[in-house]
């Protein structure tokens, strides 16, 4: 329906969005957000259509809209705001403007067959924003304005990505203009309502405007009335029309409308007769008006509501079962009666319409026509991605066929990074049901597509899987595999590993039982807590010291027990050799690397963090820029991404770019903020900053990080990196808090060294342990210090033997600390820890009480970041100066 001229009381929100587009189009082309939230009919799609027209001459428009029959077709909303504009450039420009997003998103948005590994959902939402931002630089001539109108109807995956891409307008010249219906909204995507209500409530965001438009008052109905009627309506026939409408701008127009086509005089005397047209417009009373217009105009109005948006003229003719002759007829008479308009595709002239003819459609009918439509799409050889709206509507009736499709729609969906609608594919198929020796496997599935969404839920279907028959060997060594994943990543190692036992106690040797193996010793060492850690790694030595490394389960093994040796302090050299082992030329072997499935991430990261804690920085720092690489590249730039650059602030932390390694893991938490709360990311990337943040002297940033991702116990069931309770106990001691830092530092040793855990620069227990204790108990002080001087020099590793030095010095006499100083700066000095090496000399300078050396040590905290280390070094120096 074409919206009435003028909108009626919409002064307010047509100034709104004037203001938005004038911003938009001025000097410095700010973008924003401008929401209109109202019940249905209120003139939501009409207000748009205004603007629209307002920016027309100024903006390039593209506009998209969600559909009440298609909100489990993922990326629809997505599709219809960006391929048409897509679609007019050549190939070889549009695979340039996505640049390296190009394999991840072009898929989601039907524009390339998808290739590669299963993106993650938040690596095709950031390639969306990319190809969007790019967009928008390039039309600035012309600034972009994207209209999405019933957005309450958009499907998941387009609403939340516009939920977090509207989050950052403010840095582009983009305006984004909504419309929804608050309570759909608020009952279909409780989580987008979630956010928005964050981003109101947050910094930064004087771009959002949002306007709730209202119902017309009397005076509104009354000029809408005489507008199209004539001034003769007289004040009771339009009091009437205002009351049966309540003021809605679309039931007064269609009120309007029915009393022209009854030819009835706009006077008192017929007043009484428009509540019974009045409801004609509406409910039951359109779904009679439709059906006086004949059967086959019926059933074709049917066939399109069923269809849902953008409706094909010629596959409804179809599902209606009628020559394409009767279905222009058709069309026709249902567009003389204003129910739909458009040629083709052909569109309902409102959502209430559309909604109350698909209503009005028996159920079984209704059901018949899904699967009619489902067989039609296929037929026309559009995927069983886009029949499956459809079949997910039919009734279940054992019918393999359609199990099959669904599977293979599954399929498709998770190929473009939709698991939640494979998930949608995959729960329908067990519903139909499939054959008995089907099931395990469509369990086995489901549990794969919803391994990065929920873990819980994947934990249910593979359990269920595992413990029916109908999964061949290998399928129930991957199902356990991703099982153990799914618990793990569900705080539940134990359990991980309880599943992994017994599944290898069944399973006979070869690959399959060495997988299950490693995954086991894997999950075992990963737990914070464990009952005999020193008879896990006895048994990890027999099962891997020999091994060359000729496969990728001897490579694991060789990875595990490399892991294991640099926790316990064994011989770094050792330690190395296995890790070169594990990989071929220095990268992880095929199948073994960052993004393959069969083995998981976790085997490089343990190569890389065993080379960051045992020197060898330069090969630590180079895989964790391939996984970077890999993540990127693939698209899973959500917790993947985010671990990475962990990773990449862990190796910058220990050769002390101390700026740099904040830098790293403030990115970390960033992406990870993005996918949720609490992750084991979380930990570790805030464990490491607050580490970094102590090192360079700012104590109250590291304790507002520690108290906005609530870091201290209970701490998870997986081990944090480095060690958690060693980091808060090094903050508490940094606040002043000894008391309470040696109860923590007490306690990690207490965790730790039952296991054999001895590496002191991964846990630095005992070191700071003995620094909080030097002055009321010395000579348990130095006892700790000596052990963990027998430690550091049995690992070898010039960093532990600098900082294990350092450590003994505060107890020795000082012709003694000196020497144990100077021999610490030498090693220090030639390892790769420049933080340490500037603690070393700093510590060393005061002992000797050199203003050289100390304006030496000061330069070095200096270049390291150490703020607060170069101002001790300066107090230090100042005190030789008044001294002298």
């Amino acid at each position: 329906m074409k919206p009435s001229r003028p909108l009626y009381e919409r002064e307010p929100e047509l100034a709104a969005a004037a203001r938005a587009v004038d911003d938009l189009c001025g000097a410095q082309a700010v973008g924003g957000l401008l929401v209109f939230s109202g019940e249905a009919g209120l003139g939501k799609t009409a207000l748009l259509a205004e603007i629209r027209a307002m920016a027309a001459d100024r903006c390039t428009v593209w506009s998209a809209r969600g559909g009440e029959t298609v909100t489990s077709v993922p990326f629809h909303v997505v599709r219809q705001l960006l391929q048409p504009a897509l679609d007019r450039f050549p190939p070889d420009e549009t695979r340039a403007l996505f640049g390296d997003w190009y394999d991840t998103t072009a898929p989601a948005l039907g524009l390339a067959e998808p290739s590669g590994p299963q993106p993650d959902p938040q690596g095709v939402r950031d390639g969306l924003d990319f190809v969007v931002a790019r967009l928008a630089s390039r039309l600035s001539h012309r600034p972009l304005l994207l209209m999405v109108d019933d957005a309450h109807w958009a499907d998941g995956e387009s609403l939340t990505w516009l939920a977090s891409f509207t989050a950052r307008l403010g840095e582009l010249p983009l305006l984004v203009v909504q419309a929804h219906r608050p309570q759909e909204l608020a009952e279909r995507n409780a989580s987008y309502v979630a956010d928005r209500d964050a981003e109101r409530g947050s910094d930064g965001q004087g771009t959002t405007t949002r306007v709730a438009l209202r119902a017309l008052t009397p005076d509104a109905t009354a000029e809408l009335v005489r507008a199209a009627l004539g001034e003769h309506a007289d004040d009771p026939f339009c009091r009437e029309v205002w009351a049966v409408t309540g003021g809605n701008p679309y039931e007064a127009v269609e009120l309007v409308a029915k009393v022209q086509d009854q030819e009835l005089a706009p006077v008192e005397e017929s007043a009484g007769q428009l509540r019974e047209l009045g409801a004609s417009a509406r409910g039951s009373g359109l779904v009679a008006r439709l059906e006086r217009l004949g059967t086959n105009a019926n059933r074709f109005a049917w066939a399109a509501a069923v269809l849902g948006t953008d409706i094909s003229q010629e596959l409804a003719a179809t599902l209606a079962g009628m020559s394409s002759a009767e279905a222009a007829d058709c069309t026709a008479r249902l567009r003389d009666a204003r129910i739909v308009s458009g040629f083709d595709p052909l569109e309902f002239v409102h959502p209430l319409i559309a909604t109350a003819v698909y209503r009005s459609i028996p159920p079984a009918t209704r059901t018949a026509m899904h699967g009619r439509a489902a067989w039609a799409i296929t037929r026309a050889g559009l995927g069983a991605a886009a029949a499956s709206r459809h079949l997910l509507e039919v009734h279940p009736d054992d019918d393999q066929e359609l199990v099959a499709q669904l599977r293979e729609a599954a399929g498709q969906h998770l190929a473009v990074g939709a698991p939640e609608a494979a998930r949608r594919c995959l729960e329908r198929a067990l519903e139909e049901p499939p054959r008995p020796k089907d099931r395990a496997v469509l369990l086995y599935e489901l549990g794969c597509a919803t391994l990065l969404s929920s873990p819980p839920t994947t934990v249910q279907h593979l359990r269920a899987a595992l413990d029916m028959p109908g999964l061949d060997d290998g399928l129930r060594v991957d199902a356990t595999f991703r099982l153990a994943a799914a618990l793990a990543h569900n705080n539940q190692l134990k359990d991980a590993a309880i599943s992994l036992a017994a599944e290898a106690a069944r399973t006979a040797p070869g690959p399959g039982l060495m997988r299950l193996q490693a995954a086991h010793f894997m999950w075992e060492g990963m737990q914070a807590t464990e009952d005999d850690g020193p008879a896990r790694s006895r048994r990890l030595t027999r099962n891997a010291d020999h091994l060359k490394g000729r496969d990728n389960a001897e490579r694991a093994l060789l990875t595990l027990r490399a892991f294991d040796a640099m926790l316990r302090g064994e011989n770094a050299q050792l330690i190395v050799d296995l890790c070169e082992r594990a990989l071929i030329d220095g990268s992880p072997a095929r199948g073994l690397g960052w993004t393959d499935s069969e083995w998981g991430f976790e085997l490089p990261t343990m190569v890389g963090i065993t080379y960051a804690f045992t020197d060898q920085l330069d090969r630590a720092e180079s895989l964790f820029g391939e996984a970077v690489r890999a993540f990127e590249i693939s698209g899973w730039s959500g917790a993947h991404l985010a671990f990475a650059h962990t990773l990449l602030g862990m190796v910058h932390r220990r050769r002390g770019r101390l700026a740099e390694a904040e830098g790293f893991l403030r990115e970390g938490l960033r992406l990870a903020d993005r996918v949720g709360s609490g992750l084991p990311v979380h930990w570790d990337a805030a464990c490491l900053l607050i580490d970094t943040l102590l090192a360079r002297g700012r104590v109250a940033e590291a304790r507002k990080i520690a108290d906005r991702y609530h870091f201290g116990p209970p701490y998870p069931s997986a081990m944090v990196l480095p060690d958690g309770p060693c980091v808060r106990g090094r903050l508490l001691l940094a606040e002043g808090r000894k008391e309470e830092a040696i109860a923590e530092l007490e306690a990690a040793g207490a965790a730790l060294e039952p296991r054999e855990r001895h590496n002191g620069i991964w846990a630095p227990w005992a070191g700071d342990l003995a620094r909080a204790l030097a002055d009321d108990d010395p000579g348990r002080a130095a006892h700790l210090a000596a052990r963990a001087r027998v430690h550091a020099e049995r690992f070898g590793t010039d960093t532990a033997i600098g900082e294990a030095l350092r450590c003994v010095s505060l107890f020795a006499p000082p012709e003694e600390a000196e020497q144990l100083l100077a021999d610490a700066v030498r090693h220090l000095e030639k390892s790769s820890s420049a933080y340490e090496h500037a603690l070393a000399r700093v510590d060393y300078g005061v002992a000797i009480g050199s203003h050289r050396e100390l304006a030496r040590a000061q330069k070095h905290a200096m270049a390291c970041g150490a703020e607060g280390l170069a101002a001790r070094a300066q107090q230090a120096r100042a005190s030789i100066r008044s001294a002298e």
